[in-house]
Protein backbone atom coordinates (compact mmCIF):
# COMPACT_ATOMS: atom_id res chain seq x y z
CA UNK A 1 0.00 0.00 0.00
CA UNK A 2 1.08 3.61 -0.69
CA UNK A 3 2.38 5.83 1.69
CA UNK A 4 0.32 8.86 1.73
CA UNK A 5 2.09 11.67 1.52
CA UNK A 6 0.32 14.94 1.87
CA UNK A 7 0.43 16.06 -1.64
CA UNK A 8 -0.76 14.57 -4.92
CA UNK A 9 1.04 13.64 -8.60
CA UNK A 10 -0.02 17.29 -9.93
CA UNK A 11 1.31 19.51 -6.74
CA UNK A 12 4.31 17.31 -6.93
CA UNK A 13 4.97 18.02 -10.49
CA UNK A 14 4.11 21.63 -9.81
CA UNK A 15 6.31 22.21 -6.78
CA UNK A 16 9.35 20.32 -8.87
CA UNK A 17 8.94 22.81 -12.41
CA UNK A 18 8.89 26.04 -9.86
CA UNK A 19 11.86 25.06 -7.61
CA UNK A 20 13.64 24.40 -10.44
CA UNK A 21 12.60 28.01 -11.96
CA UNK A 22 13.99 29.50 -9.09
CA UNK A 23 16.96 27.33 -9.04
CA UNK A 24 17.62 29.31 -12.36
CA UNK A 25 16.62 32.75 -11.23
CA UNK A 26 18.58 32.65 -8.13
CA UNK A 27 21.71 31.31 -10.47
CA UNK A 28 20.84 34.28 -13.11
CA UNK A 29 20.13 37.07 -10.16
CA UNK A 30 22.84 39.10 -8.57
CA UNK A 31 21.54 38.39 -5.14
CA UNK A 32 22.69 34.68 -3.68
CA UNK A 33 20.92 34.96 -0.34
CA UNK A 34 20.29 32.42 2.27
CA UNK A 35 16.63 32.53 2.64
CA UNK A 36 16.66 31.46 -0.99
CA UNK A 37 18.63 27.99 -0.04
CA UNK A 38 16.12 27.43 2.92
CA UNK A 39 13.23 27.94 0.37
CA UNK A 40 15.09 25.54 -2.31
CA UNK A 41 15.49 22.95 0.20
CA UNK A 42 12.11 22.52 1.44
CA UNK A 43 10.57 22.83 -1.76
CA UNK A 44 13.39 19.60 -2.38
CA UNK A 45 12.13 17.77 0.46
CA UNK A 46 8.17 18.33 -0.34
CA UNK A 47 9.12 17.01 -3.90
CA UNK A 48 11.27 14.34 -3.47
CA UNK A 49 8.59 12.62 -0.41
CA UNK A 50 6.04 12.26 -3.29
CA UNK A 51 5.82 8.91 -3.74
CA UNK A 52 6.95 7.22 -7.10
CA UNK A 53 7.24 11.08 -8.93
CA UNK A 54 10.31 11.40 -8.83
CA UNK A 55 10.50 12.35 -12.90
CA UNK A 56 13.64 13.90 -15.11
CA UNK A 57 12.95 17.21 -13.46
CA UNK A 58 13.28 16.63 -10.08
CA UNK A 59 15.92 14.67 -10.93
CA UNK A 60 17.46 17.37 -12.28
CA UNK A 61 16.94 19.93 -9.69
CA UNK A 62 18.29 17.21 -7.20
CA UNK A 63 21.71 17.23 -8.93
CA UNK A 64 21.61 21.20 -9.62
CA UNK A 65 20.81 21.61 -6.31
CA UNK A 66 23.36 19.76 -4.92
CA UNK A 67 25.78 22.25 -7.37
CA UNK A 68 23.80 25.16 -6.19
CA UNK A 69 24.47 24.58 -2.54
CA UNK A 70 27.94 23.50 -2.87
CA UNK A 71 28.92 26.78 -4.83
CA UNK A 72 26.60 28.90 -2.29
CA UNK A 73 28.92 27.55 0.93
CA UNK A 74 32.36 27.43 -0.41
CA UNK A 75 32.01 30.99 -2.63
CA UNK A 76 28.76 32.81 -1.60
CA UNK A 77 30.97 36.24 -1.89
CA UNK A 78 33.73 35.74 -4.49
CA UNK A 79 31.43 34.86 -7.72
CA UNK A 80 31.81 32.17 -10.35
CA UNK A 81 35.17 30.66 -10.24
CA UNK A 82 37.84 28.75 -12.80
CA UNK A 83 39.74 26.46 -11.34
CA UNK A 84 43.51 26.60 -11.15
CA UNK A 85 45.71 23.27 -10.47
CA UNK A 86 48.01 25.02 -8.43
CA UNK A 87 48.37 25.23 -4.83
CA UNK A 88 48.78 28.60 -3.42
CA UNK A 89 52.29 30.22 -3.33
CA UNK A 90 53.59 33.23 -1.65
CA UNK A 91 54.88 35.74 -4.08
CA UNK A 92 59.20 35.68 -4.79
CA UNK A 93 60.95 36.17 -1.96
CA UNK A 94 58.04 34.73 0.49
CA UNK A 95 58.29 31.38 2.23
CA UNK A 96 55.60 29.55 3.94
CA UNK A 97 56.41 28.40 7.02
CA UNK A 98 54.73 25.32 8.59
CA UNK A 99 53.46 26.48 12.39
CA UNK A 100 53.01 23.07 13.59
CA UNK A 101 56.85 20.74 13.95
CA UNK A 102 54.83 17.23 13.44
CA UNK A 103 51.28 16.14 13.66
CA UNK A 104 48.95 18.80 13.69
CA UNK A 105 46.50 18.83 17.01
CA UNK A 106 43.20 17.63 16.42
CA UNK A 107 43.80 17.13 12.44
CA UNK A 108 40.37 16.14 10.62
CA UNK A 109 40.38 15.15 7.09
CA UNK A 110 39.51 17.53 4.09
CA UNK A 111 37.45 16.63 1.10
CA UNK A 112 40.00 17.43 -1.78
CA UNK A 113 43.68 17.82 -1.82
CA UNK A 114 44.61 21.62 -0.95
CA UNK A 115 43.84 24.29 -4.23
CA UNK A 116 43.37 27.73 -5.16
CA UNK A 117 41.42 28.77 -7.25
CA UNK A 118 40.24 32.39 -9.14
CA UNK A 119 37.00 34.53 -9.18
CA UNK A 120 35.70 35.45 -12.21
CA UNK A 121 33.82 38.25 -10.76
CA UNK A 122 35.62 41.18 -10.04
CA UNK A 123 36.43 43.36 -7.16
CA UNK A 124 37.73 46.84 -7.54
CA UNK A 125 38.37 45.17 -11.25
CA UNK A 126 40.31 42.65 -10.41
CA UNK A 127 39.54 38.82 -9.38
CA UNK A 128 40.19 37.50 -6.02
CA UNK A 129 42.18 34.06 -5.51
CA UNK A 130 40.34 31.88 -2.59
CA UNK A 131 41.89 28.91 -0.77
CA UNK A 132 40.38 25.51 0.16
CA UNK A 133 40.89 22.63 1.81
CA UNK A 134 44.09 23.52 4.02
CA UNK A 135 45.03 20.77 6.51
CA UNK A 136 48.94 22.12 6.47
CA UNK A 137 48.54 25.57 8.25
CA UNK A 138 51.14 27.76 7.35
CA UNK A 139 52.50 31.62 8.47
CA UNK A 140 54.58 33.84 5.34
CA UNK A 141 56.34 36.64 7.08
CA UNK A 142 55.95 40.28 5.19
CA UNK A 143 59.19 41.84 6.53
CA UNK A 144 59.44 45.95 5.76
CA UNK A 145 61.73 46.96 3.68
CA UNK A 146 62.48 50.58 4.93
CA UNK A 147 61.25 51.65 8.48
CA UNK A 148 60.66 49.26 10.86
CA UNK A 149 58.23 50.42 13.70
CA UNK A 150 58.43 46.82 15.73
CA UNK A 151 55.05 46.54 15.83
CA UNK A 152 53.42 42.90 13.72
CA UNK A 153 50.24 41.95 12.46
CA UNK A 154 49.09 38.32 12.09
CA UNK A 155 46.73 38.34 9.29
CA UNK A 156 43.15 36.23 9.19
CA UNK A 157 41.43 36.28 5.44
CA UNK A 158 38.09 35.43 5.49
CA UNK A 159 36.14 32.87 3.41
CA UNK A 160 33.36 31.55 6.15
CA UNK A 161 35.40 28.66 7.49
CA UNK A 162 35.14 26.72 4.44
CA UNK A 163 37.87 28.79 2.38
CA UNK A 164 40.43 31.51 2.86
CA UNK A 165 40.38 34.96 0.29
CA UNK A 166 44.05 34.61 -0.05
CA UNK A 167 44.83 37.85 -1.90
CA UNK A 168 41.30 40.08 -1.08
CA UNK A 169 42.03 39.43 2.78
CA UNK A 170 45.28 38.72 3.13
CA UNK A 171 48.87 39.09 0.62
CA UNK A 172 47.61 42.93 -0.22
CA UNK A 173 47.21 43.94 3.71
CA UNK A 174 50.39 42.43 4.24
CA UNK A 175 51.88 44.34 1.74
CA UNK A 176 50.11 47.78 3.12
CA UNK A 177 51.40 46.68 6.10
CA UNK A 178 54.97 46.72 5.19
CA UNK A 179 54.54 49.95 3.59
CA UNK A 180 53.68 51.52 6.82
CA UNK A 181 56.58 49.89 8.63
CA UNK A 182 54.42 46.93 9.93
CA UNK A 183 55.74 43.57 9.69
CA UNK A 184 52.43 41.46 8.11
CA UNK A 185 52.54 37.75 8.82
CA UNK A 186 49.74 35.83 7.00
CA UNK A 187 48.34 32.91 8.61
CA UNK A 188 46.69 30.30 5.94
CA UNK A 189 44.67 28.49 9.03
CA UNK A 190 42.72 25.27 8.44
CA UNK A 191 39.53 25.13 6.61
CA UNK A 192 36.92 23.52 6.07
CA UNK A 193 34.99 23.45 9.18
CA UNK A 194 37.43 25.30 11.57
CA UNK A 195 35.14 27.74 13.26
CA UNK A 196 31.76 28.21 13.47
CA UNK A 197 29.78 27.90 10.47
CA UNK A 198 26.47 26.31 8.41
CA UNK A 199 26.20 23.13 8.16
CA UNK A 200 24.07 23.07 4.88
CA UNK A 201 23.64 19.42 5.04
CA UNK A 202 21.94 19.55 8.38
CA UNK A 203 20.30 23.07 8.27
CA UNK A 204 22.20 24.23 11.62
CA UNK A 205 24.85 26.77 12.55
CA UNK A 206 27.81 24.56 14.13
CA UNK A 207 30.36 25.65 17.18
CA UNK A 208 33.20 23.37 16.82
CA UNK A 209 34.88 21.88 19.35
CA UNK A 210 38.02 22.44 19.47
CA UNK A 211 38.39 25.63 17.13
CA UNK A 212 41.08 24.37 14.90
CA UNK A 213 41.85 27.72 13.47
CA UNK A 214 41.99 29.14 16.82
CA UNK A 215 45.00 26.51 17.45
CA UNK A 216 46.22 27.33 13.97
CA UNK A 217 46.28 31.18 15.37
CA UNK A 218 47.06 30.69 19.29
CA UNK A 219 50.39 28.92 17.30
CA UNK A 220 51.12 30.92 15.71
CA UNK A 221 51.47 34.74 18.00
CA UNK A 222 53.50 31.56 20.15
CA UNK A 223 56.08 31.70 17.46
CA UNK A 224 56.36 35.20 16.76
CA UNK A 225 56.91 35.55 20.13
CA UNK A 226 59.84 32.93 20.38
CA UNK A 227 61.40 34.51 17.22
CA UNK A 228 61.18 37.90 17.79
CA UNK A 229 64.77 38.79 17.92
CA UNK A 230 65.41 36.81 14.45
CA UNK A 231 62.45 38.39 12.93
CA UNK A 232 63.43 42.36 14.31
CA UNK A 233 59.88 43.03 15.55
CA UNK A 234 58.68 44.04 19.64
CA UNK A 235 57.19 40.82 21.38
CA UNK A 236 55.22 43.67 23.04
CA UNK A 237 53.67 44.91 19.85
CA UNK A 238 51.88 41.75 18.27
CA UNK A 239 47.92 42.64 17.08
CA UNK A 240 46.30 40.75 14.70
CA UNK A 241 43.79 41.41 11.82
CA UNK A 242 40.94 39.81 10.03
CA UNK A 243 37.98 39.90 7.88
CA UNK A 244 34.42 38.56 8.25
CA UNK A 245 35.32 34.68 9.46
CA UNK A 246 38.70 35.95 9.96
CA UNK A 247 36.75 39.14 12.22
CA UNK A 248 35.99 36.77 14.72
CA UNK A 249 39.22 34.97 14.58
CA UNK A 250 40.00 37.78 15.92
CA UNK A 251 37.79 38.56 18.97
CA UNK A 252 38.44 34.59 19.66
CA UNK A 253 41.99 35.32 20.24
CA UNK A 254 41.30 38.17 21.94
CA UNK A 255 39.66 36.19 24.34
CA UNK A 256 41.29 33.09 24.76
CA UNK A 257 44.60 33.25 26.31
CA UNK A 258 45.24 29.16 27.51
CA UNK A 259 45.92 27.29 24.91
CA UNK A 260 43.36 25.46 23.22
CA UNK A 261 45.83 22.00 22.45
CA UNK A 262 48.45 20.66 24.43
CA UNK A 263 51.71 22.31 24.43
CA UNK A 264 54.01 21.30 22.40
CA UNK A 265 57.75 23.55 22.67
CA UNK A 266 58.92 26.56 24.07
CA UNK A 267 56.60 28.72 21.57
CA UNK A 268 53.98 27.55 23.45
CA UNK A 269 55.40 28.86 26.57
CA UNK A 270 54.65 32.16 25.20
CA UNK A 271 51.36 34.54 25.46
CA UNK A 272 49.54 34.37 22.81
CA UNK A 273 47.16 37.37 23.52
CA UNK A 274 47.41 39.80 20.86
CA UNK A 275 48.73 43.66 21.91
CA UNK A 276 46.24 44.98 19.70
CA UNK A 277 43.39 44.00 17.65
CA UNK A 278 41.68 45.05 14.26
CA UNK A 279 38.45 43.08 13.42
CA UNK A 280 36.94 44.14 9.97
CA UNK A 281 33.17 43.11 9.27
CA UNK A 282 33.67 40.78 11.66
CA UNK A 283 30.87 36.99 11.32
CA UNK A 284 29.63 34.61 13.41
CA UNK A 285 29.55 37.03 16.48
CA UNK A 286 25.66 36.58 17.52
CA UNK A 287 24.34 33.72 19.84
CA UNK A 288 22.79 32.35 16.68
CA UNK A 289 23.75 33.61 13.49
CA UNK A 290 21.02 35.70 12.01
CA UNK A 291 18.04 34.40 13.33
CA UNK A 292 18.90 36.04 16.78
CA UNK A 293 21.02 39.18 17.03
CA UNK A 294 20.46 40.17 20.79
CA UNK A 295 23.24 38.17 22.23
CA UNK A 296 26.94 37.94 21.43
CA UNK A 297 28.03 34.55 20.89
CA UNK A 298 28.90 32.63 23.95
CA UNK A 299 32.16 31.33 22.77
CA UNK A 300 33.28 34.89 22.64
CA UNK A 301 34.05 35.82 26.70
CA UNK A 302 35.28 39.34 26.56
CA UNK A 303 37.37 40.32 29.76
CA UNK A 304 39.35 43.07 30.75
CA UNK A 305 42.45 41.81 29.38
CA UNK A 306 41.23 41.65 25.87
CA UNK A 307 43.32 43.88 23.78
CA UNK A 308 42.40 47.50 22.85
CA UNK A 309 39.96 46.48 19.58
CA UNK A 310 39.17 48.51 16.47
CA UNK A 311 36.17 47.59 14.56
CA UNK A 312 34.47 48.54 10.98
CA UNK A 313 31.70 47.56 9.31
CA UNK A 314 28.97 48.44 6.75
CA UNK A 315 24.90 48.78 7.78
CA UNK A 316 24.14 47.50 4.47
CA UNK A 317 26.41 44.40 4.77
CA UNK A 318 24.11 41.31 3.25
CA UNK A 319 26.23 38.49 4.83
CA UNK A 320 27.14 39.71 8.27
CA UNK A 321 25.16 42.00 9.76
CA UNK A 322 26.39 45.21 11.46
CA UNK A 323 24.70 44.06 14.74
CA UNK A 324 27.79 41.73 14.73
CA UNK A 325 30.01 44.12 15.68
CA UNK A 326 27.79 46.44 17.52
CA UNK A 327 27.47 43.32 19.98
CA UNK A 328 31.11 42.99 20.15
CA UNK A 329 31.52 46.82 20.66
CA UNK A 330 29.02 46.56 23.69
CA UNK A 331 30.83 43.51 25.50
CA UNK A 332 34.39 45.49 24.90
CA UNK A 333 32.65 48.32 26.40
CA UNK A 334 31.36 46.72 29.27
CA UNK A 335 34.22 45.29 30.14
CA UNK A 336 36.46 48.62 29.93
CA UNK A 337 38.31 47.78 26.74
CA UNK A 338 39.35 50.36 25.06
CA UNK A 339 37.53 50.19 21.48
CA UNK A 340 36.98 52.62 18.60
CA UNK A 341 34.27 51.39 15.74
CA UNK A 342 33.65 53.14 12.73
CA UNK A 343 30.24 52.52 11.21
CA UNK A 344 29.83 53.02 7.22
CA UNK A 345 25.76 53.47 5.52
CA UNK A 346 26.97 51.40 2.30
CA UNK A 347 30.12 49.06 1.61
CA UNK A 348 28.57 45.72 1.26
CA UNK A 349 30.55 42.90 2.05
CA UNK A 350 34.20 41.08 0.77
CA UNK A 351 35.99 44.77 -0.17
CA UNK A 352 39.19 43.84 1.68
CA UNK A 353 41.85 46.78 1.11
CA UNK A 354 40.66 47.63 -2.86
CA UNK A 355 40.02 51.20 -3.06
CA UNK A 356 36.36 52.37 -4.47
CA UNK A 357 34.67 55.37 -4.52
CA UNK A 358 32.57 54.33 -1.16
CA UNK A 359 34.40 55.67 1.78
CA UNK A 360 34.40 52.54 3.68
CA UNK A 361 37.31 51.63 1.58
CA UNK A 362 39.73 54.72 3.63
CA UNK A 363 39.62 52.17 6.35
CA UNK A 364 43.30 51.54 6.08
CA UNK A 365 43.66 55.44 6.92
CA UNK A 366 41.89 54.63 10.35
CA UNK A 367 43.88 51.80 11.44
CA UNK A 368 47.20 53.94 10.72
CA UNK A 369 45.87 56.56 13.04
CA UNK A 370 44.51 54.52 15.54
CA UNK A 371 47.84 52.35 15.98
CA UNK A 372 49.65 55.39 16.27
CA UNK A 373 47.12 56.95 18.77
CA UNK A 374 47.65 53.89 21.08
CA UNK A 375 51.62 53.60 20.80
CA UNK A 376 51.75 50.68 18.58
CA UNK A 377 53.51 52.65 15.26
CA UNK A 378 55.71 55.41 16.63
CA UNK A 379 59.25 55.57 15.35
CA UNK A 380 62.30 58.47 14.68
CA UNK A 381 60.97 61.21 12.38
CA UNK A 382 64.62 60.30 11.06
CA UNK A 383 63.85 56.52 9.74
CA UNK A 384 66.72 55.19 8.26
CA UNK A 385 66.62 52.33 5.58
CA UNK A 386 67.15 50.01 7.52
CA UNK A 387 65.62 48.55 10.68
CA UNK A 388 65.65 50.67 13.57
CA UNK A 389 64.16 48.13 15.97
CA UNK A 390 66.37 46.06 17.54
CA UNK A 391 65.41 43.47 19.78
CA UNK A 392 67.72 42.35 22.86
CA UNK A 393 67.54 38.41 23.60
CA UNK A 394 65.09 38.11 26.21
CA UNK A 395 67.35 37.08 28.25
CA UNK A 396 68.95 40.24 28.80
CA UNK A 397 65.93 41.98 27.93
CA UNK A 398 65.31 45.27 29.96
CA UNK A 399 62.93 45.16 33.18
CA UNK A 400 59.23 45.18 31.77
CA UNK A 401 56.48 47.29 34.13
CA UNK A 402 52.69 47.34 34.03
CA UNK A 403 50.52 50.28 35.38
CA UNK A 404 47.32 48.79 36.85
CA UNK A 405 44.20 49.34 34.76
CA UNK A 406 41.04 49.72 36.39
CA UNK A 407 39.40 46.42 37.45
CA UNK A 408 42.36 44.69 37.07
CA UNK A 409 43.94 41.73 39.31
CA UNK A 410 46.87 40.19 39.48
CA UNK A 411 45.91 36.80 37.81
CA UNK A 412 44.19 39.02 35.09
CA UNK A 413 47.67 40.48 35.14
CA UNK A 414 49.23 37.55 34.66
CA UNK A 415 47.09 35.98 31.49
CA UNK A 416 48.62 39.36 29.43
CA UNK A 417 52.43 38.76 30.09
CA UNK A 418 52.36 34.34 30.81
CA UNK A 419 49.50 33.65 29.24
CA UNK A 420 48.54 31.80 32.73
CA UNK A 421 46.50 33.26 35.16
CA UNK A 422 48.50 30.50 37.74
CA UNK A 423 51.54 33.13 38.19
CA UNK A 424 50.30 35.89 39.72
CA UNK A 425 51.95 35.11 42.83
CA UNK A 426 55.55 35.41 40.74
CA UNK A 427 54.40 38.95 40.08
CA UNK A 428 53.23 39.66 44.08
CA UNK A 429 56.52 38.33 45.21
CA UNK A 430 58.18 40.83 42.73
CA UNK A 431 56.16 43.79 44.12
CA UNK A 432 55.77 42.91 47.95
CA UNK A 433 56.63 46.72 48.74
CA UNK A 434 53.92 47.74 46.47
CA UNK A 435 51.18 45.90 46.51
CA UNK A 436 50.24 44.16 50.34
CA UNK A 437 47.42 42.16 49.35
CA UNK A 438 46.93 40.33 46.34
CA UNK A 439 43.15 41.02 45.96
CA UNK A 440 43.35 44.22 45.69
CA UNK A 441 45.55 46.51 43.31
CA UNK A 442 45.14 50.24 43.31
CA UNK A 443 44.73 51.19 39.73
CA UNK A 444 47.59 53.43 39.11
CA UNK A 445 50.07 51.27 40.59
CA UNK A 446 53.21 50.41 38.78
CA UNK A 447 54.27 46.78 38.70
CA UNK A 448 57.38 45.07 38.17
CA UNK A 449 56.88 42.11 35.61
CA UNK A 450 59.82 39.18 36.28
CA UNK A 451 60.74 37.31 32.93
Amino acid sequence: MRRRTGINRFQGITYGLWAKGCYTEARRGKEFYTETIYTLLGIMRIAIRAGNYRIHCLQLIEVKMKSLIFAFCVVFAFGDLRAQTNIWQPSPGHRQIPIWPGAVPDAKPVPEPESAITTEKLYAGKPAVVVSNVSQPTMTVYSPKAKNTGAAVVVFPGGGYRVLAMDLEGTEVCEWLTSKGITGVLLKYRVPGSGPHFDWTNSRFVNPKPTMALQDAQRTLGLLRLNAAELNIDPHKIGVLGFSAGGYLVAAISTHFERAYPPIDAADKKSCRPDFAVAIYPGHMSIAYKKDLSKLNPGIRVTNQTPPTFLLHAQDDPINPVEYSLLYYAALRSANVPVEMHLFTEGKHAFGLRRTKLPITRWPELVETWLRTIGMTSVGRNSPATPVVHIQPETIRPQRFHIVRKGETLSGISYEYYGSAGKWRKIFEANRGTVKDANTVRPGTKLIIPD
